[in-house]
């Protein structure tokens, strides 16, 4: 796709669509002539160049990658017209889309029945609605999640009031089942957050597991699935590039799931989704306003939403990108397979590497790692990764744009048994490949990466025994 050509076609849709109602004046007061507008275009031009290359393979950073171009040429037609999906009058055509892209994302992830959902403008807000219906589910009851989820739910809890229980994760990085349990059976929790794909190292939490036991305690469960959710169409395909595929096919039996298109779904900032599986949480939401919902419809988007004005342009751009990369295994499910490759790959070459070592295998697409260091000690591992990170970062020529993940003692020593322990913490490196070109990339990125790792690190004198060299033996 040609932006130059596609986008200038955005301008001819909104004033032919114009066209209709007939020419009107312009008020004076917010006019701006193209030479006052050139100045203030140079300074914004000039402003944006600082940012990071986002769209290039040498940035495996952050989640972060730039839209598709459907869906930027969708999100700005549609901003012509500005709509506000809060209500059917306020952007009839993109409130059917909204519904259109929230039942394709029910298919996704196997909801049977007629589930209720809409966009949102973040995962945090997608989350912030399902606990608050959770909260309405179980009065008096707690919500408990993984130490290992997003910092958002524990602070959810305390916008909504609501005891929030923070359960050990296990040596993967998953919420821990015995310890569910007990805190299950002690009758204060009303629903268990899962997450498929957390912010820190991609872990999928055992949903399989979770929902008998959730179920045996008369909790609900809900799934924050901001990061992965898009790997459902991998986990309930029959080509599932090495995922375990059973988490994956239990979100169906799940109350709510929480997915963000702005992540792997090639979406612009900002784009959430909330999805319920039982369409009586609408009883939770529903409310009456005497200025909207003037318009007949079988449902406004507002009436089961915290949030209201809501742009009708993040519904436009993804129903436009839907429409070209379908929510199938061959479809979108190719993007989601080629990070997950490429993932799987660097791994390999970081097990191979005698400058890098791995700290946790990847389950989806985020790999971490860090600079070998002789002594292994969390000092010197944190102050490699440091070096590493900014190295990177600022070298003039070939730079690479990377990320880290700060680890305690404990956790480190869970995958590392024979790391010294001579700090509370360490920071790891963390490469997000959201991007699949990541596997057209990954020869140049583990190369540029292993380079910088060797020239920053202090060689002591190789230790006589080979085996005590802080290289792992297994």
């Amino acid at each position: 796709m040609d932006l130059r050509y596609w986008l200038p076609r955005a301008v001819d849709v909104a004033e032919h669509w114009g066209e209709r109602f007939g020419p009107y004046r312009e008020h004076p007061s917010h006019l701006v002539g193209d030479e006052e507008f050139a100045a203030a275009f140079a300074t914004f031009s000039k402003r944006l160049d600082d940012n990071y290359p986002f769209f290039h393979p040498r940035y495996a950073g952050q989640m972060v990658k730039p839209p598709h171009p459907a869906a930027v040429v969708g999100y700005v037609t549609a901003m012509l017209f500005n709509p506000n999906n809060h209500a059917a009058e306020g952007g009839p055509a993109t409130t059917e889309m909204e519904r259109e892209c929230v039942d394709l994302f029910a298919g996704m992830f196997g909801f049977r029945g007629t589930p209720l959902g809409h966009l949102t403008t973040s995962g945090t807000m997608a989350n912030l609605e399902a606990l608050y219906v959770a909260r309405q589910t179980h009065p008096g009851r707690g919500i408990a999640y993984s130490a290992e989820c997003h910092y958002t739910h524990a602070r959810m809890c305390g916008v909504l009031g609501i005891e929030g229980h923070r359960v050990p994760a296990d040596g993967l990085g998953r919420i821990d089942l015995d310890a569910l349990e007990k805190l299950l059976a002690a009758g204060r929790v009303g629903t268990v957050v899962v997450t498929t794909g957390t912010t820190g190292l991609g872990a999928v939490d055992p949903v399989h597991e979770v929902v008998p036991l959730a179920r045996r305690y008369g909790a609900r469960v809900h799934v924050d699935a901001a990061y992965g959710g898009f790997y459902a169409l991998l986990g309930r395909s029959d080509r599932p590039e090495g995922i375990d595929v059973r988490p994956w096919r239990a979100i169906a039996d799940c109350d709510s799931v929480v997915v963000d298109p702005h992540k792997h779904g090639l979406q612009p900032y900002g784009c959430g989704a909330v999805l319920f599986n039982d369409a009586a949480a609408r009883s939770h939401l529903a409310h009456d306003s005497p200025y909207t919902y003037f318009t007949e419809a079988a449902l406004h988007l507002g009436e089961i939403s915290l949030e209201c004005s809501r742009a009708g342009a993040a519904a436009a751009a993804l129903w436009l990108t839907l429409q070209l990369l379908p929510l199938t295994r061959d479809g979108f499910g190719e993007i989601l397979a080629g990070s997950r490759r490429a993932a799987v790959g660097w791994a390999e070459r970081i097990e191979a590497s005698e400058e890098l070592e791995t700290y946790q295998a990847p389950q989806l697409d985020i790999v971490s790692y860090f600079p070998a260091t002789r002594p292994l000690t969390l000092s010197a591992v944190d102050a490699a990764s440091g070096r590493l990170l900014t190295d990177g970062m600022h070298a003039e020529r070939d730079p690479v744009f990377l990320s880290v993940l700060r680890t305690d003692a404990a956790d480190f020593a869970r995958r590392r048994p024979d790391v010294a322990a001579d700090a509370g913490t360490a920071r790891v490196m963390r490469s997000v490949l959201i991007k699949p070109e990541a596997e057209l990339h990954l020869d140049q990125l583990h190369a540029r990466v292993e380079q910088l790792a060797a020239t920053g690190r202090v060689r002591p004198p190789r230790p006589a025994h080979p085996s005590s060299n802080g290289r792992r033996t297994s």
